[in-house]
Formats: C-alpha cells, structure tokens, sequence
C-alpha cells in the first residue's frame, strides 16, 4: 500500500482529488494539508511515497516546499499554474493535473506514477520553474527548525560554500542549496552581480570600488563589508553599475 498526502489551500481541490483516489484501492490517503509549512510537517513525519501538490498556496508555494525537503518523494502537481510551468513539466515528464480536471485524466496520471522512480525530473522542474518570476523576489531557507522568508532586496551579498550558497542579511547568514550560477541568472534584475566567482553583491549597497591587486579590485558596502572582485567581476559590476 502506498502512503498518500494531499497539499492544496483549497477544500473543494483537496475533496476532489481524495474522492478520486477511492477507486485507487493501492494509495492510502494518510493526510491533507493546506499549506506548504504543513505539508513539509507533515511530510517529514509519515515519509509518504506520493504527494498531490498545488504550486499557488499562500505563505510559501509548492516549488519553495520542495525545496526544503531533502528527499521529496514523487509528485504529482494539481494547479491552475501558467504556461511556462506546465511546458517545465512536460519537458522533464513529471505528471500535472490543470484545474479543473476530470476523474479520467487523474487516473492517467496515476498510471505514470512508478514507485522508487527517479526524482531528477522533479529537480529540473524545480529548476526551471524557479526561475520564473513568482520564484525571483524572495528566497525560502530553512533556519534550524524554522522556514524563513528573505526578501531579496534584504539580502546584502551571497558567497558560495560548496553545494551550497550563504545568504548574507542583517539578520544573519543562512545556507540555501542552490549554485552561484542559478543565482547570478536569478538576480541580475534585482541590482545583483557576480562580482567574483564566490561572491555575487547587492550593487544597491556599494559605496565604494578599491583597487587591490593586480587585476582586482575590493567593493565596500555601506553594511561594512569588504568582497573581492576578480578582473571578469569588475567588467560586470561596471557594466551593472553603468560605469
């Protein structure tokens, strides 16, 4: 028998799906939840093999849900989410049920549902759906035992740490699992640039380029900060900066 959860803000959705599954005697409907902070809860707790996941939830979204979870089982995406996400799914043959959707195309998804299947379709959805605009102006982390919500434009500068990336803020340092080229490509239309290949900069809080080394140079930030910028770095940041 395999274990089922239902994320979805909406009653009549999560009734939906839970009145199809009844003819699907080999999923165990284990719980419904309506927010993303639930179902990570949820999730970590009963370790489901799938999920019915709607994108558009408030707080945060399915897509920032998924990314706090380690190890997220398979999905199956419920939304009324734009053409740009759907061709994601479609590319990276992950199942999506567009709302509102008849008893007949939900047991067509069930069908490609394979059990232990590879979640890398999954990844590159994320991936690419990330970058759309909904995902750009804010960053999801997890802080200890705790889901933080880091507006972008609060963000001071972000160095990388291997698989990881440090996010710099007043309020402190918090690590998100992500490559500094997924948020150079990302943040670029929030006054951010790469200006070393550890560092990307908040441009808005710059006060000061010094030349330090051959080739290189020292950007200061009005928060204090002192970050290296490499020879490539510096034609970018002048570039940004329209210097």
């Amino acid at each position: 028998m395999m274990k089922v959860i239902i994320i979805d803000d909406e009653p009549l959705a999560r009734s939906i799906v839970k009145e199809y599954l009844q003819t699907h005697t080999d999923l165990e409907l284990v719980a419904e939840c309506n927010d993303g902070f639930e179902g990570i809860k949820t999730i970590q707790q009963l370790q489901p093999d799938l999920i019915f996941l709607d994108i558009q939830m408030p707080k945060i979204n399915g897509f920032e849900m998924l990314e706090l979870i380690e190890n997220p089982p398979a999905v199956i995406f419920t939304t009324a989410f734009d053409e740009f996400a759907i061709k994601a799914f479609e590319s990276n043959a992950v199942d999506y049920l567009l709302k509102p959707f008849s008893k007949e195309r939900f047991d067509k998804a069930i069908l490609k549902y394979q059990p232990h299947q590879s979640t890398e379709p999954l990844q590159n959805v994320m991936e690419t759906a990330a970058q759309s605009v909904l995902q750009q102006n804010r960053v999801v982390v997890k802080d200890g035992s705790r889901i933080r919500i880091i507006p972008v434009n609060q963000i001071h500068y972000l160095e990388a740490a291997d698989d990881y990336v440090k996010i710099v803020t007043a309020e402190g340092t918090f690590l998100k699992k992500r490559t500094m080229n997924f948020f150079e490509q990302s943040l670029i239309a929030y006054h951010f640039a790469r200006v070393h290949r550890s560092y990307i900069v908040n441009t808005q809080l710059i006060t000061r380029i010094e030349a330090y080394e051959k080739d290189s140079h020292l950007v200061l930030l009005n928060t204090g900060a002192k970050l290296p910028v490499s020879k490539s770095g510096y034609a970018k940041l002048k570039e940004t900066l329209g210097i």
